[in-house]
C-alpha cells in the first residue's frame, strides 16, 4: 500500500495548481461555447414546449449554457466573472469528450461523431455520452423543477436518442419518477444555491452529492456499452468513475479554473489497443502518470475497500476526523484533502512537485 501515498500526491498535483499570469475566460471554453444556445428561446418550441435535443452537441452543450448563465448570480459572492461557479466542470467535461472523440460510435455502424460524417452527432452507443446524458439532463431539468431557470416544468422536453428509448427520461416528470432520489438531490443543491447563507464548502458537498448519485443510478444500465472498446478505455472508463468518488469526498472544487487546468492531465484521444501507460508515447508524462495513477486507484479501491473503510464528520470547511483502517492511505488522504482547500494551495503545490518526483523516480518517465 504504500505507493498510494505518492500517487496520492500525484493526482493532486493536477487539480491543485492553478493558472498563472493573465488570461481571458472566453479563451477556454468548450468547443462551439459561443454557437450552443444560450437561452430557451434559442430552441424550437412545439405545442408550447421548448423541445432540446441532447443527441446534438450544440444542444446538449446549450443545456450547460443556459444552467451556468441562469446561476451567474448565486456565485458573484465568491468571484467576478462565474469563473467560480461549480456548474462550470458538467460543460467543460463534455467540451473533453467531444474533444477526444469519446461521444462518437464506438461501434463503428452509423457515421455518428466522426469527422468524415455527422460530427456533431452524438452516440446514444457511447458509455461516455449515455453516462453524460444524466450529468445533463438530470442537473438541468432539476434546475427547471427548483424554479431558477425562470420557467415552469412542463415546458421543456428532451428528444430521444434513435434506440433504448426507455433507459432515458425525457423531461421533469419522467426524471422525477425513474430517479426520484438524485432528482431530489438536484433540487437540494438548488435550493441551497438560493440561501444567501450557504458558504461555497456547503454548495460543494450538495453538488457533489447529486453528480456522484446521478452516476450510480445509471452505471449498471450502460456497462454493456464499454464492450465496444478496447480493454485500455473501458478500463479507463471504469477508473474514471472510482476516481469521481475521491474528488467527491475530497470536495474538489470544480470551477471554471480548475477543472480547466485538471483536464490537461487527461487522455487526449481514446485508448486502443496497445496503450500501456506511462509507455504511452504520444502523451505527456503528467498525461501518462495520471492515467497509471487512476488505474492503481481502482485496484487499491477495489482490494480494500477503502471508501467503505473511511468515517467522515464534516465541519467548517472541510473534514475535521478520518478514520482509516490503513495508515498510509490516512497519510494520503491528508495531503490529499489539503491540497483541496483554497487555503491550502500552497500545500498542494508542494504535494505536487514531491508526488511528480517521486512519481518519476519510480516510473523512469520525464
Amino acid at each position: 500500500m504504500a505507493f498510494l501515498h505518492p500517487w496520492a500526491c500525484v493526482l493532486v498535483s493536477c487539480i491543485s495548481v492553478s493558472l498563472v499570469g493573465e488570461f481571458n475566460l472566453s479563451d477556454l471554453y468548450p468547443p462551439l461555447w459561443n454557437e450552443s444556445p444560450g437561452q430557451f428561446s434559442d430552441y424550437r418550441v412545439e405545442n408550447g414546449k421548448h423541445i432540446i435535443d441532447p443527441w446534438v452537441y450544440p444542444e446538449r452543450m446549450g443545456m450547460y449554457k443556459i444552467l451556468v448563465n441562469k446561476t451567474a448570480s448565486y456565485f458573484e459572492k465568491f468571484a467576478p466573472d462565474n469563473e467560480q461557479n461549480i456548474l462550470w466542470g458538467l460543460p467543460l467535461q463534455h467540451g473533453w469528450q467531444y474533444t477526444t472523440g469519446r461521444l462518437v460510435d464506438p461501434s463503428g455502424r452509423t457515421d455518428c461523431g466522426y469527422e468524415t460524417g455527422d460530427h456533431l452527432c452524438i452516440s446514444v452507443d457511447s458509455w461516455w455520452a449515455d453516462m453524460n446524458y444524466f450529468l445533463s439532463a438530470l442537473p438541468f431539468l432539476g434546475a427547471v423543477d427548483s424554479g431558477i431557470m425562470g420557467i415552469s416544468s412542463d415546458q421543456v422536453t428532451l428528444s430521444p436518442p434513435p434506440k433504448d428509448q426507455t433507459k432515458f427520461c425525457l423531461d421533469v416528470s419522467s426524471c422525477q419518477s425513474s430517479f426520484p432520489q438524485t432528482m431530489s438531490k438536484w433540487n437540494t443543491f438548488y435550493k441551497h444555491l438560493q440561501l444567501t447563507s450557504s458558504s461555497f464548502d456547503d454548495l460543494l458537498k450538495y453538488l457533489w452529492d447529486a453528480h456522484t448519485s446521478s452516476l450510480k443510478d445509471v452505471y449498471k444500465v450502460f456497462e454493456d456499452r464499454l464492450e465496444y472498446y478496447s480493454e485500455p478505455e473501458a478500463d479507463f472508463g471504469r477508473d474514471w468513475c472510482v476516481a469521481l468518488d475521491y474528488l467527491a469526498t475530497s470536495r474538489f472544487p470544480t470551477t471554471f479554473i480548475r477543472v480547466s487546468e485538471f483536464q490537461k492531465a487527461l487522455p487526449p484521444r481514446v485508448l486502443v489497443s496497445g496503450d500501456k501507460a506511462p509507455f504511452i508515447s504520444n502523451f505527456t508524462a503528467l498525461q501518462n502518470t495520471v492515467l497509471l495513477g487512476l488505474n492503481l486507484l481502482h485496484k487499491v479501491d477495489s482490494a480494500t475497500g477503502f471508501l467503505l473503510h473511511v468515517s467522515y464528520a464534516f465541519t467548517g470547511s472541510g473534514i475535521s476526523n478520518v478514520a482509516v483502517n490503513l495508515k498510509e492511505t490516512v497519510q494520503g488522504l491528508r495531503i490529499w484533502k489539503r491540497g483541496m482547500g483554497e487555503q491550502g494551495r500552497s500545500t498542494g503545490l508542494k504535494a505536487k512537485e514531491k508526488g511528480r518526483t517521486q512519481a518519476k523516480r519510480s516510473l523512469n518517465c520525464a
